[in-house]
C-alpha cells in the first residue's frame, strides 16, 4: 500500500487532519481526522510502501505495545484509510 499523492497531514490547534491538495484531489472535499498513534504511522509511512504488518511494527516500537494488539489496530487503521480513499 501507499498513500495517495496530494493527501498532507497538518496539525491543526492540536488536531491532525489529512486534507487532499493539489489537482489529483479536486473531488477530496473532506477532512480526516488522525489521533496522534495514527498521525505517527502517518509520517513514518508517507514516502514509502507499506503493509499492515509494516504499520504494526511501527507502533511496537514506538508505544511497547502486545504484537497482537498493534497488529489489530494496524488492520483496522489500513481498513479505514483505505474506505475513505487515502491509500492505493
Amino acid at each position: 500500500m501507499k498513500i495517495k499523492k496530494g493527501f498532507v497531514l497538518r496539525e491543526l490547534c492540536g488536531e491532525y487532519m489529512v486534507a487532499g491538495e493539489g489537482m489529483e484531489q479536486i473531488n477530496f472535499n473532506k477532512l480526516i481526522r488522525l489521533n496522534a498513534s495514527a498521525a505517527y504511522l502517518w509520517q513514518e509511512v508517507a514516502e514509502r510502501e507499506f503493509t499492515a504488518d509494516t504499520l504494526a511494527e511501527l507502533l511496537v516500537g514506538k508505544y511497547g505495545i502486545p504484537e497482537p494488539q498493534a497488529q489489530a489496530d494496524a488492520t483496522a487503521l489500513c481498513q479505514v484509510w483505505k474506505r475513505e480513499g487515502l491509500i492505493e
